[in-house]
């Protein structure tokens, strides 16, 4: 059985997504599953191959669980966190550029030097495309586009100014000003994308019905019984409410959208 939290996943974390996990391991354990692994994976990509039959217990991006992951996971909860530019069990892309910088509006990154995590990304990709394709742009916007499968990593960049801006989930900048305050001081937020429901915890479409429940009943207690609050604290979770698939049917037309508006590739 695989357990692992990559969404959310700085070097720094480690021991934060350790308590949530033996938080979750507890719990199940008074119902009856026992033999989990006592930490969850550190090396998983963020954008896996798939979701392999064997995860137990992992946190993966809602726009391509309906892609190329499609049937190959089942929703656990949907976890509400305390970052800026979350509402319940959502959350926005956020446009980061460097504090000094000139930019001022969206229109302003015309010609600008980009950097996205992955083609795959709701955050990274697919949100930043629709608040673009909102105000009429045409590819190619950006005077350079790359991919660089990291968000955090293009954060950094931005700091170093090595490229002008990026676009990123904006818990994952929450998380970034929280564990690298100095290099985070180096950007700002210069416009945030249409919201969207937050990255869900998932399990794979093979594990049993039962565990199914028993992992849920688990998420539930780790998100409400007061002596997990510390354990919530370390990942800025609210909340976690019972999954609705409907609600990420939004990411699905927003890129939908972005094709009838013309600009159907981020570029």
């Amino acid at each position: 059985m695989r357990v692992s939290l990559p969404m959310y996943n700085l070097p720094e974390m480690r021991a934060v997504n350790t308590a949530f996990w033996q938080a979750m391991r507890a719990e199940l354990a008074l119902r009856g599953l026992e033999g989990l692994p006592e930490a969850p994976e550190f090396d998983r990509a963020p954008v896996p191959d798939c979701i392999e039959p064997e995860t137990l217990f992992s946190q993966v991006c809602g726009w391509p669980l309906q892609t190329i992951y499609a049937g190959q996971a089942r929703l656990l909860g949907m976890p509400v966190y305390t970052a800026r530019h979350c509402a319940g069990p959502t959350h926005a892309g956020v446009f980061i550029v460097g504090a000094g910088s000139r930019f001022a509006a969206l229109e302003d990154l015309r010609g600008c030097a980009f950097a996205f995590n992955s083609v795959h990304s709701n955050s990274g990709m697919n949100l930043p495309r629709r608040a673009l394709a909102g105000l009429g742009a045409r590819a190619p916007f950006f005077g350079s586009c790359i991919e660089t499968h990291s968000q955090p990593g293009n954060i950094e960049r931005v700091a170093k100014g090595e490229v002008d801006a990026t676009c990123v989930d904006c818990v994952t900048y929450a998380f970034y000003c929280r564990h690298r305050p100095e290099l985070a001081a180096r950007t700002r937020v210069l416009a945030v994308t249409p919201p969207s429901p937050s990255i869900p915890f998932v399990t794979s479409v093979a594990t049993p019905e039962a565990t199914v429940a028993l992992l849920q009943a688990a998420l539930l207690a780790v998100a409400r019984a007061p002596h997990w609050a510390e354990a919530r604290a370390g990942l800025m979770l609210a909340d976690i409410v019972t999954p609705d698939a409907a609600a990420y049917q939004v990411q699905l037309a927003y890129t939908t959208e972005a094709e009838a508006l013309g600009y159907p590739v981020l570029a």
